[in-house]
């Protein structure tokens, strides 16, 4: 009847040095090993004390010479715990990346870990990894036009503040100088952020994509001071100065970087437009003031390496399922769908 002595206050003298003594060894197991409070009875105490002290001599006859076993004891024992540790540290298996405990705690179970987006890839269908395709050049030709509006905010604010708080004239006007150049600027910002890369579809961190936008607006800016001067320069009647483009004095290295990974193998760029597309630009360019020509055709050029990079993304997933196809049937295990598409005889691209 243990249960009535802890009613009446009484309690076992092993209770109370020993409160885990009566749970399952495996029990005890797990606390110990899972549990950031240890606990340790009164026997363990009691040893380490003992171990610590070193056997007990006479100190009337020795003293000195107690204190010297003493503290050799005392060294032996402390170097034992280190080999001891660093022995634990040894064998102790590596932590897995994804864990959220660094000390080691569950890494049983953080060992078969895998993200939610490896899954979704293997279960996603052949349809579905083409859409990923065209709904990722999609996306990023909606997000250029939003960093170029994050790019234009100050005339964007002129321009609404000069439709709330303008002049009779200006209102009478609609804001046209101001609408002119917030147009001019998003156009711009646009043609910058294509010619630097921005929208190619690279599996690239959020950083790079604020890099490159910081240095289209940049990019901007100093073509701004480029056509004051030069407007500066004739209103005083000296000669315009000549400045150099922006394009081969400031490349940005997220740009440089793709066309150099492609030119390496074969020494000729595949993603080069072709002369006859090239001319079929003049008559876009030659439509634009001349200071926004060479914006315009770098902004051209970068549109059409994503889209034949996308064009090669998705000739490489056809290839892929067709010797995913082929495989299948070679093992017997052909599905109905497999059978429809070699029947039709859908091209190998």
């Amino acid at each position: 009847m243990g249960w009535l002595g802890g009613w009446f206050g009484g309690s076992s003298s092993s209770d109370e040095s020993d409160p885990l003594g009566k749970l399952d060894p495996k029990l005890r197991e797990f606390l110990a090993r899972e549990s950031p409070v240890k606990y340790t009875t009164q026997q363990e105490q009691e040893q380490r004390q003992r171990h610590s002290q070193g056997p007990t001599t006479p100190v009337q006859k020795a003293p000195v010479q107690a204190t010297a076993t003493t503290t050799t004891k005392e060294v032996q024992l402390a170097t034992e715990q280190a080999q001891q540790q660093e022995q634990q540290q040894t064998e102790k298996p590596g932590v897995p990346q994804a864990s959220l405990y660094k000390d080691g705690r569950y890494a049983h179970l953080w060992k078969t870990y895998r993200p939610q987006y490896e899954i979704e890839n293997e279960t996603k269908t052949d349809h579905e990894k083409l859409m990923d395709v065209l709904e990722g050049f999609k996306q990023r030709k909606e997000m250029i036009g939003k960093a170029a509006l994050e790019n234009c905010a100050e005339e964007q604010y002129d321009w609404n503040n000069c439709m709330k708080n303008g002049s009779w004239t200006e209102r009478a006007t609609m804001c046209r100088d101001t609408v002119r150049k917030f147009e001019r600027c998003y156009n711009m910002q646009s043609r910058l952020l294509k010619a630097l890369g921005y929208l190619q579809t690279y599996n690239r961190s959020p950083e790079v994509d604020e890099d490159i936008q910081m240095h289209a607006d940049a990019l901007y800016h100093r073509m701004l001071e480029q056509e004051a001067e030069i407007e500066k320069a004739k209103a005083e009647g000296r000669p315009v100065p000549a400045f150099p483009s922006l394009f081969e004095t400031h490349k940005h290295p997220t740009k440089m970087s793709a066309p150099q990974a492609t030119t390496e193998a074969g020494g000729k760029d595949p993603y080069e437009p072709s002369q006859e597309i090239v001319d079929s630009w003049q008559d876009k360019l030659s439509q634009l003031p001349e200071t926004d020509r060479m914006a315009e055709e770098e902004a051209l050029r970068a549109e059409h390496r994503a889209k034949m990079m996308m064009a090669k993304n998705l000739q490489e997933l056809w290839n892929e399922q067709s010797k995913e196809r082929e495989k299948r049937r070679l093992e017997g295990k052909e599905t109905i769908g497999d059978k429809i598409k070699r029947v039709l005889g859908t091209p190998d691209y």
